[in-house]
């Protein structure tokens, strides 16, 4: 069968929903993806009332790899800068949060963050398959739980435990590295990196 409306006409028909699922940055070549995977299995298409299912299924495979692909390449430490301690460190019930004292200094922090940032970068990279992945998909890539389980094709309680389990996971490895302390908030003020070097922060 042929495409009845012309590429640009599907495009438009996808690209708020692989937008909504994907960094703004990286809907064309998602898009794209999808033009080839369409392309590519058009012929087998024998029902056209099915079309447009068909066509949003392609979609969905088309995110979820690109979410795969992500979560298996190693990370540029800038883009967990930003959910490096509470990524880690966050405890259960945190407290209200509070301004910065008259002596604090938030280059102090930021300087901080990115050093953490270094240690988690390695860290996510060590995690078993399922929990690197949804780590990836929730912490960094900022997806729903529900949104992920989709994706991952797993249940929402799934998602969450994988979720859970990777976070202490990034903790248990930290701590054997570093002697980190912390606020009343669970937000990282200082770690320091113990003389024995460890994989992910040497």
């Amino acid at each position: 069968m042929t495409v009845g409306a012309p590429w640009q006409e599907v495009a438009a028909r996808l690209r708020p929903f692989i937008a909504s699922r994907v960094a703004p940055t990286e809907v064309e070549d998602v898009l794209q993806d999808v033009f080839v995977r369409m392309q590519r299995g058009l012929a087998g298409l024998r029902e056209e009332e099915r079309f447009t299912s068909w066509l949003f299924q392609i979609a969905r495979s088309a995110v979820a790899e690109h979410h795969r692909a992500q979560a298996r390449a190693p990370r540029p430490v800038g883009v967990i800068d930003d959910v490096a301690a509470p990524l880690a460190l966050a405890p259960a019930a945190p407290a209200a949060a509070e301004p910065l004292g008259p002596g604090a200094d938030p280059d102090d922090d930021r300087a901080t963050a990115r050093l953490l940032a270094g240690c988690l970068a390695g860290f996510v990279a060590r995690l078993p398959s399922p929990y690197r992945e949804a780590v990836t998909l929730v912490e960094l890539d900022g997806l729903t739980t529900r949104e992920a389980a989709e994706l991952a094709g797993v249940s929402l309680s799934g998602m969450k435990s994988r979720v859970q389990r990777g976070r202490a996971q990034l903790r248990q490895m930290l701590e054997a590295c570093c002697d980190i302390a912390v606020d009343a908030r669970g937000k990282v003020t200082d770690f320091v990196p113990r003389p024995q070097p460890c994989r992910g922060c040497d």
